[in-house]
């Protein structure tokens, strides 16, 4: 009987050992955190930032793809965030010039093997309009190594236009294709600000794609009680997801949130961020 019951309980711990070296969990996130405008009043960048820092490190963000931030923003945001870097370019000069789409992530967690840029437009390989935009559009990605377990998995982080209709219809298309010209079948996550949501046929291009799959559809748990944009507005009840994360069928999502937190009756930007738990098999 002793040896039977011993016997068990090591298959126990070896099969939870197994299940342990095969799943990597990652806490991802995706965050519009609005561009320094000197015309936001009570919702200046230098009020803003240390609460989204703050965010960051309440909910335990190992990686994050962020939209808008200025250099001087992201600089300011990575002195309040210890152990972390970030990668990106700004938009406008392929340097340090306009918004940049930088993915912000745990450097003793993950190690970064390779990154780059491409524009969202006809000509992706330096800064340019496409389409119809009202402004030029980029899209940075990083290939990470999971220093704890080898794991490799690829982050593509974007933001959408705005105002271009096609642009976006576009857009979506050319990730699909440049994910699978750069990651080949490797893990991938996609974070972005899309502007549009979850009922807008632009959509739909990530979900028929057969290589993405919305992490809010896959979730587990889901705290989701409305939409992601509230232009500061703190009366005001978002509807529509337009600040999307998407992952490949090598990630299983337990839990999916949109942090609706507030400081002094303000939030933190203009978007919520958002948060999915993914384990990466």
């Amino acid at each position: 009987m002793y040896k039977t019951l011993l016997k068990s309980a090591v298959a126990l711990m070896i099969s939870l050992f197994a299940a342990t070296s095969v799943a990597q969990t990652i806490r991802v996130g995706t965050y519009n955190i609005r561009y320094d405008n000197p015309h936001d009043s009570l919702d200046l960048w230098k009020n803003r930032y240390p609460y989204i820092a703050g965010l960051v490190k309440l909910y335990d963000l190992d990686i994050i793809g962020t939209q808008e931030g200025l250099r001087h923003q992201l600089d300011e945001l990575n002195n309040k965030l210890e152990g972390f870097e970030y990668i990106g370019v700004g938009r406008d000069d392929g340097d340090q010039k306009g918004e940049y789409a930088a993915v912000f992530y745990r450097s003793g967690i993950f190690k970064l093997i390779e990154s780059g840029n491409f524009w969202l437009s006809e000509i992706t390989d330096r800064p340019n309009k496409g389409w119809d935009a009202a402004l030029p559009r980029i899209c940075t990605w990083g290939r990470f190594i999971v220093v704890s377990s080898g794991k490799e998995f690829y982050l593509f982080n974007t933001h959408f236009d705005h105002v271009g209709e096609q642009a976006r219809y576009e857009s979506a298309r050319l990730i699909i294709e440049k994910i699978g010209e750069i990651a080949k079948g490797s893990p991938v996550i996609l974070t972005g600000d899309f502007n549009f949501n979850e009922k807008h046929a632009n959509y739909q291009v990530f979900k028929n794609s057969d290589i993405l799959n919305d992490a809010y559809e896959l979730a587990e748990f889901r705290y989701a009680p409305g939409g992601t944009f509230t232009a500061f507005n703190i009366a005001a009840i978002p509807e529509g997801r337009i600040d999307h994360i998407f992952v490949t069928k090598s990630f299983v999502v337990s839990k999916y949130a949109i942090l609706t937190n507030t400081y002094n009756g303000r939030y933190p930007s203009d978007h919520f961020a958002v948060l999915s738990v993914v384990s990466l098999h």
